[in-house]
């Protein structure tokens, strides 16, 4: 019996400490890499407090969240490029859709021995005649400059790889005018949307005669700006927007407390930002804004200003969770906007400039239709349709109104 006590009380050991045995192996395999901290360190840290090795940590933690938004800012880029792409893939197989049909007669005018007369548009002639092309630009990055019209100097950005079509003075032998007689003919030719390039032309004779004149320049920057709206080659419209920014920048600078400054520096910004990926947009984007401000100071009464900021306000109410936060990681705050706002600043238009544009119709039936109030989104879609089509961006307008007012219909 006592031996049998005594072998049951060794194999009782060895079972324990075999248990004991497996319990540390396991803490040490399995819990310990789970854990942050040392439990003896982490409990003698008021013995040991370290503040350099808390900052490091704090550091190591900014580190990380600054890495992990660059990655959202870097996927955001790709998707936008991706967009990018794709709608100037729709863009040229429209292109090539209208031309199939002109393809067979073509064909067989070739084959049966005729010359085709190719038909050119009268805006193609006219910048054939315009225009003249620069020699290839060299390596382009955003920190190159090159001379642009008027010897203003610019910034080529990233994306210009190639020569673009320069100004060039045409009516040599035109009547000399004084500084008041060349702006009052230049504001008189802009009223009406055919002449729009003739004003430019006329700005580009007196470039250097005027080129350190206030008024001049802004108004040089706005035909740059009328030039990109009237362009539909895309290469051109990126010069025209990047040369008008850049005149607008020297406006802005010989002249802060002049609206139109202000104005058209915002409207080029605007046009630039087409051309940029998503970082870039949102900085323009807060430039824009800020230069409106900073118009509608020095220039109340003036309505393209209010609709300019009606669309801002429209488009931010718009914008997703994730383009706000990129927003607020580049300045700080997010930036915010309601339909209302928007409304308020279409209505303020029409308050200023009854009828001011097809645009500003359709702008004010969106904003009612946002807030359900169908009978004067319906009031402002017929309103819209009753102006004339002007511009590319009524003829945009009218086909959006339409669809609209279908779809009140229903």
């Amino acid at each position: 019996m006592p031996q049998s006590t005594n072998k049951e009380l060794i194999l009782g050991i060895m079972v324990g400490t075999t248990g004991i045995s497996l319990l540390l192996l396991w803490y040490r395999k399995i819990c310990k890499p789970r854990t942050g901290m040392n439990l003896p360190k982490f409990l003698s840290l008021g013995d040991t407090f370290d503040p350099v090795t808390l900052q490091d940590e704090m550091h190591n933690g900014q580190d990380a969240a600054a890495i992990f938004q660059g990655r959202q800012l870097q996927i955001l880029e790709k998707l936008n490029e991706l967009l990018t792409h794709v709608e100037e893939l729709k863009s040229e197989i429209r292109v090539l859709k209208e031309a199939i049909p002109k393809l067979e007669e073509c064909i067989h005018g070739e084959l049966g021995g005729k010359t085709t007369a190719h038909k050119i548009s009268p805006q193609h002639r006219a910048r054939k005649r315009r225009l003249a092309t620069v020699q290839s630009s060299g390596a382009s990055n955003s920190s190159e400059e090159a001379e642009s019209e008027g010897g203003y100097i610019t910034a080529n950005t990233d994306t210009e790889e190639q020569s673009f079509p320069v100004s060039v003075a045409l009516n040599t032998h035109a009547e000399e005018l004084n500084l008041d007689a060349l702006l009052q003919k230049v504001d008189n030719l802009r009223t009406n949307e055919t002449s729009k390039m003739e004003s430019f032309e006329l700005l580009c004779d007196y470039k250097e005669k005027f080129r350190d004149e206030v008024e001049f320049i802004w108004r040089f920057s706005r035909a740059y700006g009328d030039m990109y709206e009237l362009s539909t080659n895309t290469q051109e419209k990126k010069h025209y927007a990047n040369i008008g920014k850049t005149l607008g920048e020297k406006a802005i600078t010989r002249a802060p407390m002049n609206g139109h400054c202000h104005l058209w520096y915002a409207v080029l910004c605007g046009h630039v930002s087409e051309f940029e990926g998503l970082q870039n947009k949102i900085n323009y984007g807060h430039r824009f804004k800020e230069h409106l401000d900073k118009a509608i100071q020095f220039l109340p009464e003036e309505p393209f200003l209010y609709y300019l900021t009606g669309r801002y306000c429209y488009t931010v109410s718009k914008l997703s969770w994730i383009e706000k936060k990129m927003a607020a990681t580049l300045f700080g705050k997010i930036p915010s906007s309601t339909v209302q706002e928007a409304l308020q600043n279409f209505l303020k238009v029409e308050e200023l400039h009854p009828g001011f544009s097809k645009s500003n119709y359709m702008f004010l039936a969106k904003c009612y239709m946002d807030l359900r109030q169908i009978d004067n989104a319906r009031k402002f879609c017929n309103l819209a349709m009753l102006l004339p089509c002007v511009t590319k961006e009524d003829k945009d307008a009218q086909i959006e109104v339409k669809t609209m007012s279908a779809s009140l219909k229903r």
